[in-house]
């Protein structure tokens, strides 16, 4: 697992160097000028970044909006004040320092699945994949790649694909979940899954898919998980 550490303070990379050579196959470099680091992140694409938000007058914020794609942002900091900001440049993870080795095992891991998903979905082929749904009395075929969103109805459910008309079918949304493919459709509120392939722009409140333009709201126990979830394949 390449590793990358930016942070103005040398002790706060003293540490972070410490806790990488207590896990197995973690490859850590360390950066205290945020430029000479960055040229060093585009250049060498790390797996994981560890970054700091106040150094020297340079803002990780600002350095995190220009990240390469694949590459998995740990926020460092001892600001507590910037966690919101951080998760909604979609980090993997905010490290209030002083940090625990447990806590800092704890947001590596969750890279590390993050980027197993993320590897997962790259290499990954449903073209051709299908789902076989009963509508009233016939089985019918609905391509995955089709798939726009899933609707919840009280009983059944409604797939929107290009198509005008809506598949309706007798189901419950975690059956319906079940079906799809793993990583590639995301629970977004208790009525409604996406095809994270189809969407064209997302916050922390609402969703927006690529065809036919419609907006989704994001249910609040759901969003940190979509969030997460789309970070594996931004703009692929």
């Amino acid at each position: 697992m390449k590793c990358i550490a930016i942070d103005d303070e040398p002790l706060a990379l003293g540490i972070i160097k410490n806790f990488c050579q207590r896990l197995d196959g973690m490859e850590l470099e360390t950066f205290s000028d945020p430029v000479i680091g960055m040229e060093r992140v585009k250049e060498n694409v790390p797996d994981i970044l560890f970054l700091d938000i106040e150094m020297n007058g340079v803002s990780g914020l600002d350095i995190a909006r220009t990240l390469p794609k694949g590459v998995f942002l740990i926020f460092t900091t001892a600001y507590s004040q910037f966690a919101l900001d951080g998760f909604e440049l979609n980090a993997v993870d905010f490290l209030h320092k002083p940090f625990s080795f447990a806590r800092f095992e704890k947001a590596v891991s969750k890279a590390m699945e993050l980027k197993r998903l993320y590897e997962k979905s790259e290499v990954k082929d449903e073209t051709g994949a299908e789902i076989t749904v009963k509508v009233e009395y016939q089985n019918v075929k609905v391509p995955v790649g089709e798939i726009l969103y899933v609707e919840a109805m009280d009983s059944y459910v409604k797939i929107y694909t290009k198509e005008a008309r809506p598949v309706i079918t007798q189901m419950s949304m975690k059956s319906v979940m079940e079906m799809l493919p793993e990583g590639e459709f995301i629970r977004i509120h208790k009525s409604y899954i996406v095809n994270r392939n189809k969407v064209q722009s997302y916050t922390r409140n609402k969703v927006i898919m690529a065809v036919k333009g419609v907006e989704l709201p994001v249910g609040r126990v759901y969003a940190r998980d979509f969030a997460e979830c789309m970070q594996v394949r931004e703009e692929r």
